[in-house]
């Protein structure tokens, strides 16, 4: 392609002798597991699967292990199918991660983010070496190889630069491509997030170079709602919008009832905080949804606030400057009470 990638090893903290002990692991893997965190997003899912394409095309026996199920939008995507969820097929997942020579973890920075697949995973540290590919801030330490690049729009553009310092940025394919352009617009926000970077649109424009269909890709994101999707978005808009002027902040609050009610399914509440992030004035916006065992919170700021540190002080979340997650084993009423009872102190740090 027209693009070579040159600069990974100046922007990643990332010395050659990594590029090598990974080259070696995977030169020495009969069997590799990659793994990402539970509730899939594009990225994890895109990620996931161009880097299982790319082991395929070197003649790699290789598993993608996902903690839960993902949202339809992101079925499209080649290889899909075969992805094991370990909520659906337990002892087949614990098979694979047995006879696994090389663990992959992508998209999380701790094991604690794999949900129930994590106790598997702690019991192959020190038995089954690990690389940990991710843009997240805060990486643990236990795997043997540590590729983080807090900088990087997502961990789709890492494993493009990963595949490219091996040595094969020639095997990246039309096939690998679709999977890396889904996890890099998904996680991006459309390429308008400022984690983009010029690098970030040269290596979309190899992958297009490539033969990605980018506007296909956008439409089985993004243009392909049912109606029960575009109900709830409405009614979580119109009756669950809740707006701070004081404060800089909007939030939106669903409970189980109200998913139910609209037939709620994986992925139909995506990107619902960043509409209530778009409103003038606004500077932080909080998705509160209740689950079947938690509760869980987005959040999401522009400008300085720094929404990571907030998630992590009172709902045992983490993520990134401006996006972050959050959970809760307490009741939808007192996560919300909790959340309005600490936000006021927040006020001159949220008055920009």
């Amino acid at each position: 392609s027209r693009y070579r990638h040159v600069s990974l090893l100046k922007r990643i903290t990332l010395e050659q002798e990594h590029i090598q002990k990974a080259s070696g692991l995977i030169n020495a893997a009969e069997s590799i597991v990659i793994t990402a965190h539970r509730s899939p997003d594009g990225d994890a899912v895109g990620s996931s699967l161009a880097l299982f394409h790319y082991f395929n095309k070197r003649n790699k026996n290789a598993t993608v292990i996902l903690p839960d199920g993902f949202a339809d939008f992101l079925k499209w995507m080649p290889g899909q199918e075969k992805i094991l969820t370990h909520d659906e097929f337990p002892d087949s997942c614990e098979a694979k991660l047995e006879e696994a020579n090389l663990i992959f973890c992508l998209d999380y920075n701790d094991l604690s983010r794999t949900g129930d697949l994590s106790p598997l995973l702690e019991q192959q540290i020190g038995k089954t070496p690990f690389i940990l590919i991710d843009h997240h801030q805060n990486p643990d330490t236990f795997p043997d190889v540590l590729i983080s690049d807090t900088s990087s729009c997502s961990t789709a553009q890492m494993v493009y630069e990963f595949i490219a310092a091996l040595g094969d940025e020639d095997l990246i394919d039309a096939t690998i491509g679709q999977c890396m352009y889904a996890g890099i617009v998904t996680d991006s926000g459309s390429f308008r997030f400022p984690s983009v970077t010029p690098e970030t649109h040269r290596i979309t424009a190899s992958l297009i170079e490539k033969g990605v269909d980018h506007a296909e890709i956008h439409r089985s994101i993004y243009d392909t709602n049912l109606l029960d999707r575009l109900r709830l978005v409405g009614y979580a808009l119109s009756e669950k919008l809740v707006v701070l002027p004081e404060l800089h902040t909007a939030y939106i609050t669903l409970s189980k009832e109200e998913l139910d009610r609209f037939n709620y399914r994986s992925g139909d509440t995506e990107g619902l905080v960043n509409q209530a992030l778009s409103i003038k004035g606004v500077n932080m916006a909080v998705f509160i949804r209740e689950g079947s065992n938690k509760v869980k919170l987005s959040f999401r700021s522009q400008g300085k606030f720094k929404v990571n540190e907030f998630s992590s002080q009172y709902f045992n979340g983490g993520g990134h400057f401006n996006a972050a997650g959050g959970a809760s084993n307490a009741s939808l009423q007192e996560v919300i009470d909790h959340f309005l009872s600490v936000l006021p102190s927040y006020k001159q740090e949220l008055d920009y």
